[in-house]
């Protein structure tokens, strides 16, 4: 059976699909979508989880969007970037004189996310001391600044986000038990970039057109470029995506590349390929086309070590013996 372009690497995407600063129309985004608009009308504390660069912090303004508390201010907190020592100041707030060097009084976080949404960033960073205190504040919604003898109250919402899995930071000792549950009464997983299908090219378009914008240009994507970005893996999701494109955005005039895209992408588990090593394609050539002989160069450069080849070119080698599964077929068909 003679496959088409259709069944390369750019299937065409669905809709677009946005929620508030959230694009994606993959399947697994749908999912977040929906579980934002269940969550996002209520005043259910949200523990968002994914890897590092996969949109936590949009999903939560996200949620604040969806909520009734939209008009009150989004404070975002990251509890692994505070140093220990000033945690209590940062999350409390402080008064005048209570320590060498507060020449003012300072509102803390939950003063300032009053009538509001408090992020509360990477938790799983923050001191299990901090941790204690931190619990008494969501179940009273009273707290004192330091130095202060007043007590204050402030009611906000809480939102808590971590890279790292909840249940493997409480067994750590890096999470309090009873802290995770009082936080997690609605979770929410962020899908890795990788997972996410088509999103790639959304969202690379997006963030071009971003630019373009800005920069009041007409740059593209070469059509390899575009058949690369979708291979990448992205380990650092999506922020290293939008990272890559603006190098891209910089590098390139008026057709961006691959080069700038995705740096050292193509050398893995030592793999180091010549800059000689280059592929010739003609323009108007067809994606399909184009695709097979970057895969059949690069088997070649790698003399058929099919587990190295997939490495290089970013896809799975499950991915990599379906694609040549369908050009022996392909020949198959054209023989007859």
């Amino acid at each position: 059976m003679m496959s088409s372009a259709s069944d390369s690497l750019f299937e065409q995407s669905a809709p677009v699909t946005a929620m508030g600063t959230l694009l994606g129309a993959s399947q697994a985004m749908q999912e977040v979508f929906r579980l934002i608009e269940r969550v996002g009308p209520t005043e259910a504390s949200v523990f968002l989880t994914g890897e590092s660069g996969s949109g936590k912090e949009l999903a939560a303004r996200s949620i604040h969007e969806c909520s009734p508390r939209r008009g009150g201010p989004f404070i975002a907190i990251n509890c692994g970037a505070i140093p220990a020592g000033l945690v209590e100041a940062e999350l409390f707030g402080y008064e005048q004189g209570s320590f060498s060097g507060a020449l003012r009084a300072h509102a803390g976080v939950f003063e300032r996310a009053q009538g509001g949404t408090l992020l509360l960033d990477e938790v799983t960073e923050m001191p299990l001391d901090m941790q204690t205190r931190l619990l008494r504040v969501l179940e009273t919604r009273k707290f004192y600044r330091v130095g202060a003898s007043t007590e204050l109250t402030s009611d906000f919402r809480v939102i808590a986000a971590t890279n790292r899995c909840p249940l493997q930071a409480v067994q750590n000792g890096q999470l309090r038990d009873d802290l995770l549950y009082r936080l997690a009464v609605f979770p929410v997983a962020m899908p890795s970039l990788r997972n996410r299908g088509a999103d790639v090219d959304l969202l690379a378009e997006h963030f071009l057109a971003e630019l373009n914008a800005q920069g009041r240009t007409q740059k593209r994507f070469s059509a390899l470029a575009r058949m690369l970005l979708r291979q990448h893996t992205w380990p650092g999701n999506v922020r290293e995506l939008k990272n890559c494109i603006e190098r891209a955005f910089i590098l390139g005039d008026p057709v961006l590349e691959l080069a700038p895209l995705t740096p050292g992408a193509a050398a893995r588990d030592g793999d180091q390929i010549s800059d000689e090593k280059r592929l010739n394609i003609r323009v108007g050539s067809r994606i399909y086309d184009m695709e097979r002989s970057l895969i059949e160069a690069t088997l070649d450069y790698f003399k058929g070590n099919k587990r190295r080849a997939a490495d290089a070119l970013g896809c799975s080698l499950k991915t990599l013996y379906n694609k040549l599964n369908g050009y022996s077929q392909s020949q198959e068909c054209a023989n007859t």
